[in-house]
């Protein structure tokens, strides 16, 4: 195989890929670029100007060949890294997690919002993240609501043990803790605040989407059954039972769902207070509701 980068500078490498990356369309070429000369040369930004000059050893252009074509047939950065920044915090990711993704802070903006409008006094708030993932959403609360102990579901062993290390790795291991369960099934309340990224796509629909999402994300993740909704009929009776009086459960929801989602929310008796929140593309995007008190 040829490789474009043998005997190339730090800068040059690092234009060449992108100069790649741009040809094959992916939109934020630069950015991939630099963030995966980093990775193969172990430097961040200052290192990678300090450095610009210095030529790439005959192991590091070999490495940096492997990344650009396992990146130029569709796999995200964030697989070949290992890892993923999310609400400023960086999470390992494995086969068996999600991509977190920007959209998805929504969700945290709105439950911190709902959370901190009507605090819990006299214990430590209790939260739970339905079907947890690489930990991206739950770890983010328990980051901003210090004195809150979370939990994890998940049905992946594989996706749990994730979740756990990235909770160590934050310093967040004795505030949390992770159990195998299908969706909230295996928990007892009363919980202050529920929330989740269930799988929405509609089952018809995943062989429409990118390559990068298509092909590399776990397809359990992302398969909602035939109309999307499987995972919200299943979960939100189960969090209505679960909830505290006064708590609040936020889902993230597709395109075009927010509507059908606030409908099961009113179904099984959850008061929907608000709009739901838009994310940074205007897609409603998190849905909210409250067990209100008898």
């Amino acid at each position: 195989m040829s490789n474009s980068f043998t005997g190339q500078s730090i800068e040059s490498a690092r234009r060449v890929l992108a100069a790649r990356l741009r040809s094959a369309a992916i939109d934020e070429a630069e950015i991939e670029a630099r963030l995966l000369v980093g990775a193969v040369l172990g430097l961040d930004l200052t290192g990678l100007i300090t450095q610009a000059a210095r030529r790439l050893k005959a192991t590091e252009a070999a490495q940096l060949e492997r990344y650009a074509q396992r990146r130029l047939v569709g796999e995200p950065v964030a697989r070949i890294l290992g890892s993923k920044e999310f609400w400023g915090l960086s999470f390992q990711l494995s086969d068996a997690t999600l991509v977190p993704r920007p959209d998805t802070e929504t969700v945290v903006e709105l439950a911190l919002e709902i959370f901190r409008e009507s605090p819990v006094s006299g214990r430590a708030p209790r939260i739970v993240d339905i079907g947890v993932g690489s930990g991206a959403i739950l770890l983010a609360l328990l980051h901003e609501i210090p004195d809150a102990f979370g939990v994890g579901t998940d049905v992946s062993l594989t996706a749990l043990g994730t979740a756990k290390s990235n909770a160590a790795a934050l310093g967040l291991a004795d505030r949390s803790a992770f159990i195998a369960c299908y969706y909230a099934a295996a928990l007892a309340g009363p919980i202050d605040l529920i929330v989740s990224n269930p799988p929405y796509i509609p089952s018809g629909d995943i062989a429409n989407l990118s390559v990068e999402v298509r092909d590399y994300d776990p397809r359990l993740a992302l398969d909602g059954g035939n109309d999307g909704f499987d995972a919200y009929r299943a979960l939100i009776p189960q969090a209505a039972q679960l909830l505290a009086p006064g708590g609040a459960l936020v889902v993230e929801a597709g395109q075009g769902q927010a509507r059908g989602i606030e409908t099961l929310m009113a179904a099984a008796a959850l008061e929907v207070e608000r709009p739901p929140k838009a994310d940074l593309a205007g897609v409603l995007r998190a849905v909210s509701a409250r067990k209100m008190p008898p």
